[in-house]
């Protein structure tokens, strides 16, 4: 079944069942993303993909990697609102980010696109900067393309983290795909990413599992 809507005000047609992150990748129209992957499922972490959809007179603001397109929907990818939506949530994912005054990878992307300041939340994040934003990409292509488990986050709220399994990790060896989704190069440029267990990325390539 075709759905029409309108994206931008570009007509648009979809097929019963995608979401609106989907036609409107079809369709050539961009929205940013951290948390996406097409292979995976949709995980709505980041929020950074919200968009304003307009139904029967109602907008409302929703993660468009995660709502399905509808007969009739009219959706806005930016707007004022949304803007300053994405704005703010990058604002307050950098403070995690920053390593010696900088943020890297998509975050430094996006914060230069949306005129975000970095430091607006610095000084009350009480964690220490990992350059994870827990995005969840490496945990969830490990499970649902890999079928290794191999990582998996531990911890909670501040202390979350994402950990290499010892148990598991040894299919890191000869996989390392994870190494070129991580949107802000956590994994590939910091060896020290993620103790568990007393175990970090180097002993895992060295093979010291």
């Amino acid at each position: 079944m075709t759905i029409n809507l309108q994206i931008d005000g570009k007509e648009v047609k979809a097929r019963e069942g995608m979401t609106v992150l989907e036609a409107a990748k079809e369709a050539g129209i961009e929205i940013p993303t951290l948390c996406y992957l097409e292979k995976l499922k949709p995980y709505g972490a980041c929020r950074i993909c919200s968009v304003e959809v307009e139904r029967k007179g109602r907008v409302r603001i929703v993660a468009s990697c995660g709502y399905p397109v509808e007969q009739g929907l009219v959706v806005k990818t930016h707007s004022p609102r949304i803007d300053r939506i994405r704005k703010v949530l990058i604002e307050l994912v950098a403070p995690t980010t920053i390593i010696d005054g900088e943020v890297a990878g998509e975050i430094k992307k996006l914060a230069k696109e949306y005129g975000a300041n970095i430091h607006r939340f610095e000084s009350r994040f009480r964690a220490k900067p990992t350059r994870c934003i827990l995005c969840g990409q490496c945990v969830r292509y490990c499970d649902e393309v890999v079928g290794e488990h191999a990582i998996g986050f531990v911890g909670r709220g501040i202390e979350r983290r994402t950990a290499f399994f010892p148990e598991k990790a040894k299919a890191c060896l000869t996989c390392q795909a994870c190494f070129n989704l991580c949107p802000t190069g956590k994994i590939p440029s910091e060896t020290d990413f993620v103790v568990f267990d007393g175990f970090s990325v180097d002993d895992y390539l060295a093979g010291k599992l």
